[in-house]
C-alpha cells in the first residue's frame, strides 16, 4: 500500500525562528518519523524572488541557512525528500496552466495574501508575482500529488485555493490528474508563537524573534526582555497572565503542565517575580533547544555536503514532477509528439 505524500516548505529569506519550529517543523519531523508519509521539503526560493527580486544575494545565503536549519530539528533527508523550488522545472510550467483557471480578483481577495500586501507597504506597486504566489504554492502541492501540507494555522486560505485550482483543472480537462490536498495543523493553541515584544506575529521584519541558531545567551537576553505584565511592578504585586508572553511561551515549551499552572497562581496573587520566572523559561527552552542548536552546528561543518544533499533531493522531486506533468500534458491534449 502506497503512503500518502505531504509537502512544505519554507521561504529562504533567513534563517528559521522557533516560530516556525513549534508552528510547523516539529509536526513535520513527527510526520516523518511516524513511518505513514512520503515526506517532500521545499525550500521556496523562487517565492522568496516575489518580493527579493533586486536582492539575490539575501536568497542565496538564506538557502543553506534554511537547509541547516531542517537538519537541526530532525527533518532527515534518508526520511525526506528535501529540494529546492527552482530546480524544479515542472513547477513553472504548472503555474502558467494554473494561471489560467483563476481570476485577478479571486487572488486579490486571499486573505493571506491580502494581509502579506498590507504588511509589506506594496501599495500600487505590488509585484505580480508576489499576487499570484498561491498559484505557484498550488502547483507545488499538486505536482507531488501531495495529500497532506502541515502548515501554521494562518494558511488554510491558501489551501483552499489550491483545492480550487485542482478542481478546475479536472473540470477542464475531464480528469482525475491532480489530488485536493487538507492541511494538518499544530495542536490547538500552539499554532503562533508570538514574538518576545508581545506582537502576535514573530517574524524577522518585525526583529521579535528567537531564532533556531541562536546561542544560549542570545536566547537568553531575548527571554530577560520578553513582555509581561506591565502592572506588576512589584514582585509582591499580582500579576496577569493573559498577555504575558513568558506564561504563552511556557504553555507551549513546558511539558510539566502542573507547574505552569501552579506558577500562574502565584504569579496572579502576588510573590514571584518576572526574571525568576523567565530564568526559569530559559530552563525549559535551553533543554529543548541546545540538542537541536549542537546538531547545526555539526552540519554547518560541511556545506558543501549540505548543498549535495540539497541537489539530491532536487534530482529525486523533479523525476516524480514530470512524472505528474506528462499526465497533465496528456489531460490537456498538449502532448502533440507523444
Amino acid at each position: 500500500m502506497s503512503k500518502e505524500i505531504y509537502l512544505t516548505g519554507d521561504r529562504p529569506t533567513g534563517k528559521l525562528h522557533i516560530g516556525h519550529y513549534i508552528g510547523s517543523l516539529k509536526n513535520r519531523v513527527q510526520m516523518q518519523n511516524s513511518g505513514q508519509f512520503d515526506p517532500f521539503v521545499m525550500i521556496a526560493d523562487t517565492q522568496a524572488f516575489t518580493d527579493n527580486a533586486r536582492n539575490p544575494e539575501k536568497i542565496h545565503q538564506a538557502l543553506t541557512e534554511v537547509a541547516l536549519d531542517y537538519l537541526a530539528v530532525g527533518i532527515d533527508p534518508k526520511k525526506t525528500t528535501i529540494f529546492v523550488q527552482s530546480q524544479i522545472k515542472g513547477l513553472f510550467e504548472l503555474t502558467e496552466y494554473f494561471m489560467n483557471l483563476v481570476s485577478v480578483a479571486r487572488l486579490q481577495r486571499n486573505p493571506t495574501v491580502k494581509s502579506e500586501i498590507s504588511q509589506k507597504g506594496f501599495g500600487e506597486g505590488i509585484p505580480a508575482g508576489f499576487l499570484t504566489y498561491p498559484v505557484s504554492q498550488a502547483a507545488d502541492i499538486a505536482i507531488f500529488r501531495a495529500t497532506k501540507v502541515p502548515v501554521g494555522d494562518d494558511q488554510e486560505p491558501m489551501l483552499e485555493q489550491t483545492r480550487e485550482l485542482v478542481r478546475s483543472f479536472n473540470h477542464a480537462y475531464h480528469s482525475d490528474v491532480l489530488v485536493e490536498p487538507v492541511g494538518v495543523f499544530p495542536p490547538k493553541g500552539q499554532g503562533r508563537l508570538p514574538g518576545i515584544d508581545g506582537n502576535a506575529k514573530m517574524s524577522k521584519s518585525l526583529g521579535n524573534g528567537i531564532y533556531i541558531s541562536d546561542d544560549t545567551d542570545t536566547m537568553a537576553k531575548k527571554v530577560k526582555a520578553m513582555y509581561t505584565d506591565p502592572l506588576h511592578i512589584n514582585i509582591s504585586d499580582p500579576g496577569h497572565v493573559e498577555g504575558n508572553i513568558v506564561f504563552t511561551y511556557l504553555d507551549i515549551f513546558d511539558t510539566d503542565k502542573q507547574h505552569v499552572q501552579d506558577l500562574k497562581d502565584q504569579y496572579t496573587t502576588g510573590g514571584l517575580g518576572d526574571m525568576k520566572l523567565k530564568k526559569y523559561l530559559i530552563e525549559v527552552m535551553e533543554a529543548e533547544m541546545a540538542p537541536i542548536r549542537v546538531r547545526r552546528q555539526e552540519y554547518a561543518q560541511d556545506i558543501p555536503a549540505v548543498l549535495r544533499m540539497l541537489q539530491e533531493g532536487s534530482n529525486r522531486a523533479n523525476v516524480i514532477a514530470e512524472e505528474t506533468m506528462k499526465d497533465v500534458r496528456h489531460a490537456m491534449g498538449i502532448d502533440y509528439f507523444g
